[in-house]
């Protein structure tokens, strides 16, 4: 089994956020984000590489500058202990992705992503900025060691290319928040699952997809991707593996979560354990982490558990749920069952900003996502009858 990994403490910056320099502010959220992407690695950085970087946010020294000193810090010493690859991998890579932050410049194009992957990881890998020509696979501990499938390596190009084209003739004019957030899931998670480097892909996505939000007009909420970049790797992994023997299907909506914490200002829950798969059942059935989480995914309303066990990873319009739960009276489904499973957060609205939307949807919350692994999918439900409700 993968051990997750420890992860970095990360520095505290707000002091440079709070006092309202726009410079230094936008300078100490470059690096929160730079120091914090390391995590997606397990990587923590040095102490002298935040002094350095206090130096860079204060204006006291430019960023290549700081390159330069990290560079040479490690070049100088005498003694290297077993961690200093991965410290100085860390440091090197955080003061490189922070000068790539500071620039307003961005390419949605094969080249402008291979120059990302180069300029993140000049002077770390001999292999910066080059598409991998071997194919590849990594353990990850959200899949208790299992692998994503990535694209073979003759047709890499090709991938990014096609991905790369459809994004730039794609309008986003007139799309409520909500598909606009859909679609970024869905291009995101492609462009990661297609992992055209041999290493340093997630924070390569990263980067690339900050800087493309940015481009196209969004503010960035910088802190998610400085305090969650593990769970962002993760819900990456999550919404690009399918094991249909094992009754796993992909789930992109982990990863919309965080979107939508990112670009609509929500505030839903993103914890690592809700999308680790364990492996640890006789039938081989996957089961997560969130037996730990008490009755916090419990409910005794059976009404709820039909709605929750519904809907399972899919989205539904309430004609939909009522076929899927066999019932008619679309009032008494409302009112006894929809609107309390959303009541009690295991629900919730595809457009929540506009209830009468015309494709409204419903799906799972976190919660329900639990509710519905924990207990729905192992336990029969009496069918329903009018008489329940």
């Amino acid at each position: 089994m993968i051990e997750e990994p420890i992860l970095p403490q990360l520095p505290d910056f707000e002091e440079y956020i709070q006092q309202g320099e726009p410079d230094r502010r936008q300078r100490a959220e470059n690096w929160q984000i730079a120091i914090g992407l390391q995590a997606v690695d397990g990587l923590h950085t040095s102490e002298y590489l935040q002094q350095t970087a206090r130096q860079h946010i204060e204006g006291k020294i430019s960023i290549k500058e700081v390159q330069e000193l990290v560079k040479t810090y490690y070049v100088s010493k005498s003694v290297r202990t077993d961690g200093d690859n991965d410290t100085e991998e860390a440091d090197r890579v955080a003061s490189n992705i922070t000068a790539l932050l500071g620039e307003n410049t961005f390419a949605l194009t094969y080249a402008g992503l291979t120059a990302i992957h180069r300029r993140i990881f000049n002077g770390v890998f001999k292999f910066a900025g080059q598409i991998r020509d071997v194919n590849i696979t990594k353990k990850e501990w959200v899949l208790d060691g299992d692998t994503v499938r990535y694209v073979s390596a003759p047709d890499l190009k090709l991938a990014i290319e096609y991905d790369l084209e459809q994004e730039r003739n794609f309008n986003y004019s007139r799309l409520p928040m909500s598909e606009i957030v859909q679609h970024i899931t869905k291009f995101v998670a492609g462009i990661w699952q297609i992992h055209p480097f041999r290493e340093g892909n997630t924070r390569t996505t990263a980067v690339f997809t900050i800087k493309y939000l940015q481009n196209i007009g969004f503010v960035v909420n910088n802190d998610l991707f400085f305090q969650n970049s593990w769970y962002f790797r993760n819900a990456l992994v999550r919404a690009n593996y399918q094991n249909v023997q094992k009754n796993v299907d992909y789930s992109p909506q982990y990863l919309e979560l965080f979107f939508r914490n990112l670009l609509m200002g929500e505030h839903n829950e993103l914890r690592n354990r809700y999308l680790h798969i364990r492996w640890n059942t006789p039938s081989s059935t996957p089961s997560s982490s969130l037996h730990n989480e008490g009755n916090k995914f419990y409910t005794d309303n059976d009404n709820i558990k039909r709605v929750v066990n519904a809907l399972g990873t899919q989205q539904m319009s309430v004609k939909e749920l009522l076929v899927a739960v066999n019932l008619k009276d679309r009032k008494n489904f409302i009112e006894y069952s929809l609107n309390p499973a959303m009541k009690e957060g295991f629900v919730r609205m595809l457009y929540p900003e506009n209830p009468k939307h015309p494709r409204q949807k419903y799906l799972l919350t976190v919660k329900g996502i639990g509710l519905f692994h924990e207990t729905l999918t192992s336990t029969p439900i009496t069918p329903i009858t009018i008489n329940n409700l």
